[in-house]
């Protein structure tokens, strides 16, 4: 039976509420990605890590180059089940979304703070829109792949399959295109993309990271959330008690002096408040002891850079994850 292109699911015509229904046998995409690329329908699938653990663990088996694509503005917390998983394996780390933050950070730093995450990677690339550094990661494929098969992996919304289909449409003849959406679980099995005789890539599902915020809000709240352009960094002075609000979704208080730089959608409205914030019933309260430049970040939302050593207190939704880590700009 034929699986469908855009995210992988075997096709099947029995059952309109399991993956991979199709009217036709014969058509190229499953109904679900069909309305997702043609109407911006998104229908969730529920799916949990370990459906994708196994995937990644039998990745590991093959010998083959990995490809781990990571998200640069929204940087997961740790990549531990990519080093247990792909111990064996030879990863090639692939930076993505360069364009997001600002022109002025140095590159080699960014993919030097990688190094903190325990991999060994073979070698390290930032790629963005507009083509750029393809043609290098291109030639970084051609210079450690191990056999024509080259795997893609990564995290949820960490820009895979958008990557694939740059590479699908430069570097082949294909008409194909896998689906794309800023919602978790896309790709629900393994995809494979003949790009060129020498080379075909594996897109596979993303790993669902825990605590994001994008598991509590809606669609259209997502689309607002998530940066579409280069983000514009705020900073501000603190001298005394104040407080900041980041629309509907976080609160931030800090009583000591030193100086904050939001990272946030330009779509959010920032506001700076000379009080002491309220404490939000619909919120959970994080106190975080930071240190010089340090940065906090709230999973799928954004980061606030810290200069100085200060305790701040933050609200945000509950079961949203709140970490602090070492300061990334």
């Amino acid at each position: 039976m034929n699986k469908c292109q855009g995210c992988g699911a075997q096709l099947q015509i029995e059952n309109k509420e399991e993956i991979g229904y199709t009217t036709k046998l014969e058509s190229h995409l499953c109904e679900r990605c069909f309305r997702i690329q043609h109407y911006g329908d998104y229908k969730t699938v529920m799916k949990e890590n370990k459906d994708y653990i196994s995937i990644l663990k039998s990745v590991n088996q093959t010998g083959s180059l990995v490809l781990l694509v990571v998200d640069l503005f929204f940087l997961n917390e740790n990549f531990t089940i990519f080093k247990e998983t792909l111990k064996d394996s030879k990863v090639l780390l692939v930076l993505t979304k360069r364009d997001l933050l600002p022109d002025s950070i140095y590159e080699n730093k960014l993919l030097q703070y990688m190094d903190r995450f325990g991999i060994p990677f073979i070698d390290k690339i930032i790629i963005s829109k507009k083509n750029y550094h393809y043609d290098e990661l291109m030639d970084l494929i051609q210079k450690y792949q191990t056999s024509k098969k080259v795997y893609v992996v990564g995290y949820t919304n960490a820009g895979k399959s958008t990557m694939i289909n740059h590479m699908i449409y430069h570097y082949s003849n294909l008409n194909q295109e896998i689906t794309t959406s800023m919602l978790p679980s896309t790709t629900l099995n393994q995809i494979e993309i003949p790009l060129t005789d020498d080379l075909v890539l594996i897109d596979t599902p993303g790993i669902l990271e825990e605590g994001t915020i994008l598991d509590y809000i809606d669609e259209k709240t997502i689309k607002k959330i998530l940066p579409k352009k280069a983000v514009n960094p705020i900073t501000y002075q603190v001298k005394k008690e104040n407080s900041f609000h980041l629309d509907d979704f976080l609160i931030v208080s800090v009583e000591e002096p030193t100086n904050l730089t939001f990272f946030f959608s330009n779509s959010l409205q920032l506001e700076r408040k000379f009080e002491k914030a309220k404490i939000e019933k619909k919120f959970q309260g994080h106190t975080l002891s930071m240190k010089q430049n340090e940065d906090i970040v709230i999973a799928g939302l954004g980061f606030i850079k810290v200069s100085k050593p200060c305790k701040i207190k933050i609200q945000t939704l509950p079961n949203v994850k709140v970490y602090k880590r070492d300061s990334l700009i």
